[in-house]
């Protein structure tokens, strides 16, 4: 990422990690099991507090990090059936959480909840990744990166400057985001560019057209 971004990731339904998918079944209470298939790892959710009988059949599949969706939940092929939308947003909202959560605090992050975000129908979580640079010649240490979820599991991010060690932390940790969400952010329509403050101007990872300038 870049000082003075929004960025926008939107998730594949068709790719989740497993690990952090286990994380979010946890919270929301939905049954699953882990196993081994012909040497491919194997997650199967059986129930995601549907009210309608699945028979013992799962509701979700994962193998490797590829998702199937039990057939009972698809509409014409690939859309998922309405009136179950809303179970499938609920785990779309807590994997973005997890995600965000591990890769982040994976490159020294640290969590800070905003505790006067109220959730509403369109925005489910609302909270600050925060780090202090390690830069002797650094005056601006503290670095905040906000996180809005939406009711669908899409992440939005907004940050301001960001030192020079920091950025390249964040950096890595947004790429992580893309690989776990089987998606890829594009230049001008996932990733905007903000107005860049005439005190940064010359700041080392700021300049016209906020263009990174350091190479790694």
């Amino acid at each position: 990422m870049s000082c003075f971004e929004s960025s926008t990731f939107l998730k594949n339904p068709e790719v989740m990690n497993q690990d952090i998918l286990e994380k979010a079944c946890i919270k929301l209470g939905w049954r699953y099991e882990r196993k081994i298939e012909d040497g491919n790892k194997i997650f199967l959710v059986y129930d995601v507090n549907q009210t309608s009988n699945l028979h013992g059949e799962f509701a979700l599949k994962v193998d490797g990090n590829q998702v199937t969706f039990n057939s009972f939940y698809l509409k014409n092929g690939r859309e998922l059936a309405k009136e179950l939308e809303t179970h499938f947003y609920a785990i779309n909202v807590e994997y973005a959480y997890e995600t965000i959560l591990r890769e982040f605090q994976a490159v020294g992050f640290k969590l800070l909840p905003d505790l006067k975000f109220v959730e509403s129908e369109t925005e489910k979580k609302r909270f600050k990744m925060v780090a202090h640079s390690r830069m002797a010649n650094e005056t601006e240490k503290r670095t905040e990166i906000e996180f809005i979820i939406k009711f669908d599991g899409t992440i939005v991010t907004d940050s301001n400057y960001i030192p020079e060690d920091i950025h390249k932390l964040a950096d890595k940790a947004m790429e992580s985001i893309d690989n776990a969400f089987g998606t890829k952010r594009k230049e001008g329509e996932h990733i905007k560019r903000k107005e860049i403050p005439l005190k940064y101007k010359n700041k080392a990872y700021c300049k016209a057209g906020n263009k990174i300038t350091a190479k790694y």
